[in-house]
């Protein structure tokens, strides 16, 4: 950051303070996950910034009740479902020795306000909301009970506390059940972007990393390659990853003639995955619904665009037209998968495609997350230090303004500790206004004496880009 711009959201103005973690799992669960890895990586830059750091959380086989993990104090107990219970017991008992609480919703709440002080600061990071997961994953009345105490009973006992959403499709699902407090996005990071990429396969491939369940898809997407390799000769397609459903897909790419064209790899270490995904032409996701697509940034970090179907989450992680191509069905997908490879042949546009992708991937990083997260968590201690109803908060929208900065103007008084400052190419700032239009950015602008601004609504793209990156000016028009 430039030298002089204000630091709201520095990870260090944490420092000193007891965070807790409500999950129901930790990074070294056997069935641990994106979910885990987010606040996990965040968890894990806070303790390096001087903050104090306590999840409370499941407990695996094998798994030891207490544990310390790159510098986080993890105590565990209680199954997938009753570790709630157990982590209500130690809120009782302990609840009033934290500053501030992350409470990670995975369907089921952990419920945190009713065990702990009112005053203390709650935030609620919430990855995708699972309604209609509930339908098809249990019985009619235990999915009724999992879509009321996700929707109606968490309204109930949070009330208007803050929330993260991972993306703008999370924040529009909760938006859709009613939740009308303070919604921020923080996205997930990604891996380091490497130097270089890899010589991609010589003829069509597709890479897919996934997790092999059932709201994956992934039967779905082997139906479509099917019809592609009528197409495309010497076609082949790699996925990585593992789950209960792996002897159903492998059955079927029998059923459908795909022996010799689908390689099943099972998991894999980091190095085996990237290695697959940097030569890959192509990934491919045809889930159901994601609350962010962590596989698709990977891909885009190795320079590999996606096709995907236009669904909540991955619609956020592909910008369609530059580092993918996004479909409305299933039925369309066979022939959009030609249609991608055919462009992709061109070696020209394969080059385009690979550049945009690794500088989308740049715009994802542990560090900003960590950041981001930061500052929801002190925006949520002035609402309950102040007892304010902070009703900026409560807009999604949001306007990035660019400007030259007065050399007596005093920009941390007109920000808040979620916005997003960065110096543009051009030098000048640029500001990532959150909760604000672009008549409430061109006010704040005139209280610090600037009277010339570049202001446009940030859509979607640019809200995940961050002020500083090529991406942020792309969709002053794109939807949330």
């Amino acid at each position: 950051m430039m030298s002089g711009l204000p630091d709201i959201n520095s990870p260090t103005l944490l420092a000193g303070k007891h965070v807790l973690v409500l999950n129901w799992r930790d990074v070294q669960h056997s069935q641990a996950g994106g979910a885990e890895q987010y606040m996990h990586e965040i968890s894990k830059r806070w303790v390096q910034n001087g903050v104090q750091v306590t999840w409370f959380t499941g407990r695996d086989d094998g798994q030891s009740p207490e544990d310390v993990i790159d510098g986080i104090r993890i105590l565990r107990g209680g199954g997938a479902l009753s570790t709630y219970g157990h982590a209500a017991l130690r809120l009782l008992r302990n609840g009033g020795q934290f500053d501030a609480v992350v409470d990670c919703q995975n369907g089921i709440p952990f419920f945190s306000p009713l065990f702990l002080p009112r005053d203390l600061p709650i935030i609620q990071v919430i990855h995708h909301v699972h309604q209609e997961q509930f339908r098809t994953r249990f019985s009619p009345p235990m999915a009724a009970v999992g879509r009321f105490l996700e929707s109606s009973g968490a309204k109930t006992v949070y009330g208007k506390r803050s929330i993260v959403a991972v993306s703008p499709s999370t924040r529009l699902e909760l938006r859709k059940l009613g939740f009308s407090g303070p919604v921020h996005v923080v996205p997930n990071g990604t891996i380091d972007i490497p130097d270089e990429v890899a010589a991609r396969a010589p003829h069509p491939t597709i890479a897919v990393v996934s997790r092999l369940v059932p709201h994956k898809r992934l039967d779905l997407l082997m139906g479509q390659f099917a019809v592609a390799v009528r197409s495309i000769p010497k076609l082949r397609m790699d996925i990585v990853g593992d789950g209960p459903e792996r002897a159903r897909l492998q059955q079927l790419a029998t059923d459908l003639g795909l022996d010799h064209e689908v390689t099943f790899h099972g998991y894999q270490p980091n190095e085996v995955r990237d290695r697959l995904l940097s030569r890959a032409w192509l990934t491919a996701s045809t889930s159901a619904s994601e609350g962010w697509g962590c596989s698709v940034i990977e891909a885009a970090a190795w320079g590999v665009p996606c096709l995907a179907l236009r669904v909540p989450g991955i619609r956020d992680s592909v910008v369609e037209g530059r580092t993918g191509w996004l479909v409305d069905t299933p039925q369309e997908f066979g022939a959009a998968m030609v249609e991608a490879l055919t462009a992709l042949s061109e070696p020209d546009s394969e080059a385009l495609v690979s550049a945009e992708c690794r500088e989308w991937a740049r715009c994802f990083t542990w560090d900003r997350s960590t950041r981001l997260l930061t500052g929801a968590v002190l925006e949520e201690e002035k609402i309950r230090r102040d007892g304010a109803d902070a009703g900026w908060c409560h807009s999604d929208l949001s306007t990035l303004a660019r400007f030259v900065l007065p050399e007596d103007a005093d920009l941390q008084s007109i920000l808040h500790r979620t916005d997003e400052v960065a110096v543009a190419d051009d030098g000048h700032v640029a500001v990532l206004m959150k909760g604000r239009d672009e008549f409430e950015a061109f006010a704040a602008m005139q209280k610090i004496g600037v009277t010339s601004a570049e202001l446009r609504s940030a859509g979607r793209t640019a809200l995940l880009a961050g002020p500083g990156s090529a991406f942020a000016p792309a969709d002053a028009l794109d939807g949330q």
